[in-house]
């Protein structure tokens, strides 16, 4: 009992951790302090979005797979 629950919290924080970090693509920081105009600014930030939010609608969309089969099939 006590050694899933400690699994299972151990999981938690591992998951709940996060790590600050300044870091930036040299290129990306390259372009963004050479150019004055805010478009490239915007144009880097929009990709960025883009890149972070396909994987995320790609795991719903399993997820939701997995859902539909294993719950809605027993009904």
């Amino acid at each position: 009992m006590f050694k899933k629950l400690g699994r299972l919290l151990f999981i938690l924080l591992f998951f709940c951790y996060q790590s600050s970090t300044y870091a930036q693509c040299a290129m990306c920081r390259a372009v963004l302090e050479s150019e004055g105009n805010q478009s490239t600014a915007e144009g880097i930030n929009d990709g960025i979005v883009y890149l972070m939010a396909v994987p995320y609608i790609l795991v719903g969309a399993v997820f939701f797979a997995v859902y539909r089969t294993l719950v809605l099939r027993k009904k």
